[in-house]
C-alpha cells in the first residue's frame, strides 16, 4: 500500500520553512487555556506532531473566501505553529496560527499558483481539541501542587562545612581552557580576541532545518489508516447510498479508521470532522480485509438470481431531474425464485451494475439517442435505479468509482437498497 500522506505532511513543512512566503501574521491566532502545566503539554504537542502539517480534503470550511472563489483552488495544505505561554496563576495558554496554502487555477492561466489563502480558525480549534484530548488523563499543575503538599516532606539534612577544591589549572598549547569546558564562566580565563559568532540567520535556519530531519526520522507511521484505491472516491456524511458527498477523495488519500461494518468505514477527515467511504473504495489496514469475508456458505453470484423479463426505449418513468422527460432504456428483470430470501441490496446492486455496463456498451455502439439506462426489480420487494448516461461513461472510464458512481444515481425507494450495515440498523 502506498503511504504518502503522513510524509507529504513532513516535506511540506521543511519545504515552507525554507520559503519566501509571507509571514504568520496572515491570520489571527486561536488560543485556549488549560490548567496542566508547560511541560505536559509539550509532551502532548509532541504526540500530536504529525498533524500539525497536512492535506486539506476541501477548502470550503477551512480557508476564509478571498479575492478568487474558493472552488478555483486546489490541493490545499496546512501547517499549523503552536505557542506555549505559562500562565502566572498556573497552567498553561497554548496559542495556534495556521497558515493555508492551494494551487490556485486561473481561467487564462497566465496567474495560475500556490496561494497563501486566510485560515477561518477551523484548523486552528481543531488541533486544540486534539490537544484537549491528549490532556485529558493528564492533571492539573494545581491538583499536583495540593498533591505534593499532602505529602509529609522529609527534615533536612544538617549542614556541614564543606572545604573548598583547590584551584586546578589546564594549560595547553594556545594557555587557554580545553574547548571542553567553554563557557563556564567560573573558569574562563580573560582574552582579548574572542572567534567571531556564526551568523544568526545561518544558525536558525540550521536548527530548524536539524529539528525537521530529527521529527521525520522519530516519528514513525500511523498502522490504523485507511487508503483510497481510486480518485474519485465520494466521502459522505451518513453511511447510505443516498448521501451527498462532502467531496471527492484523490488516490492514495489517507484517512485515520475510526470504525467500520461490512459495507462502510468510518474515518477522521480532519480534526473532529468525519464521514464515511464505501469499503470496496479503500484498502484496509494491515490485518483487516478489504471486503467484508462471511463464514456462511456463499451466496449464489447476481446472475442466477435474476433474469431479464423485458427491455423497452421510454420516457424516464420518475420526477428526477437529470433524467426528468428524457428517453432512456429500461431493462425490467424478476427474481428467478420468488421465494428466494438470498436476495439482497448487494445482489440488486451487483446485478444492475453488470446490466448498466453491458448497456452502456450497446448504446455506445449503436449510437441511440438515449439520456441514461434504468433498472426495474419487478417484484413485490423490489426498485428502480437510474443512472445518467454521462455518469455511466464517467464511471466505465474509470473517472469513478463505483461508489462514487451509486452516489450520482436515483434509487426508488432508497431504502431497498440499503443493507443492514449501511442504514446503520
Amino acid at each position: 500500500m502506498k503511504r504518502r500522506h503522513f510524509r507529504l505532511a513532513i516535506v511540506f513543512a521543511v519545504a515552507l520553512a525554507f520559503s519566501g512566503l509571507p509571514a504568520w501574521s496572515q491570520s489571527a491566532p486561536v488560543e485556549r487555556r488549560f490548567p496542566q502545566s508547560k511541560a505536559a503539554v509539550e509532551k502532548a504537542l509532541k504526540a500530536l506532531q504529525s498533524n500539525m502539517a497536512g492535506r486539506l480534503p476541501i477548502l470550503d470550511g477551512f480557508a476564509k473566501p478571498g479575492e478568487h472563489p474558493l472552488d478555483r483552488y486546489q490541493r490545499g495544505y496546512y501547517q499549523a505553529m503552536p505557542e506555549i505561554l505559562p500562565n502566572a496563576s498556573g497552567g498553561t495558554t497554548v496559542r495556534i496560527q495556521a497558515k493555508v496554502t492551494a494551487w490556485y487555477s486561473d481561467p487564462a492561466s497566465g496567474h495560475s499558483g500556490y496561494q497563501l489563502l486566510l485560515s477561518n480558525g477551523r484548523v486552528e480549534s481543531d488541533l486544540l481539541d486534539q490537544i484537549a484530548e491528549q490532556l485529558a488523563s493528564v492533571p492539573s499543575e494545581r491538583t499536583s501542587n495540593v498533591a505534593a503538599a499532602t505529602v509529609p516532606q522529609p527534615a533536612p539534612l544538617a549542614e556541614h562545612p564543606v572545604a573548598p577544591e583547590p584551584e586546578r589549572k589546564f594549560p595547553n598549547a594556545s594557555g587557554s581552557l580545553p574547548s571542553s569546558l567553554k563557557g563556564i564562566s567560573s573558569l574562563e580565563p580573560p582574552s582579548l580576541e574572542k572567534p567571531a559568532d556564526p551568523s544568526p540567520t545561518d544558525g536558525a535556519l540550521q536548527a530548524e532545518a536539524d529539528n525537521l530531519e530529527q521529527i521525520l526520522k522519530n516519528t514513525t507511521h500511523p498502522k490504523n489508516l485507511v487508503a483510497v484505491k481510486k480518485s474519485g472516491t465520494s466521502v459522505v456524511s451518513t453511511p447510505s447510498l443516498n448521501a451527498k458527498p462532502q467531496f471527492l477523495a484523490s488516490m492514495h488519500d489517507e484517512f485515520e479508521l475510526l470504525d467500520f461494518n461490512a459495507d462502510w468505514v468510518h474515518v477522521r477527515i480532519s480534526g473532529l470532522s468525519r464521514g464515511w467511504i464505501w469499503r470496496n473504495s479503500v484498502e484496509m489496514p494491515e490485518g483487516i480485509a478489504d471486503t467484508a469475508s462471511s463464514s456462511a456458505p456463499a451466496a449464489a453470484p447476481a446472475a442466477d438470481l435474476f433474469h431479464v423479463v423485458r427491455e423497452e426505449t421510454a420516457p424516464f418513468p420518475g420526477d428526477w431531474e437529470p433524467l426528468r422527460g428524457k428517453n432512456v432504456k429500461i431493462i425490467s428483470v424478476q427474481k428467478v425464485d420468488d421465494a428466494a430470501k438470498n436476495v439482497g441490496s448487494k445482489e440488486r446492486l451487483e446485478y444492475a451494475k453488470f446490466l448498466m455496463d453491458k448497456s452502456y456498451s450497446e448504446i455506445a455502439d449503436q449510437k441511440q439517442e438515449l439520456e441514461g439506462v434504468v433498472v426495474i426489480f419487478d417484484s413485490a420487494d423490489g426498485g428502480m435505479i437510474g443512472a445518467p448516461l454521462a455518469v455511466l461513461r464517467q464511471w466505465r472510464t474509470g473517472a469513478l468509482s463505483d461508489a462514487a458512481f451509486w452516489h450520482k444515481c436515483f434509487f426508488d425507494p432508497p431504502e431497498v437498497f440499503e443493507s443492514n450495515s449501511a442504514s446503520g440498523q
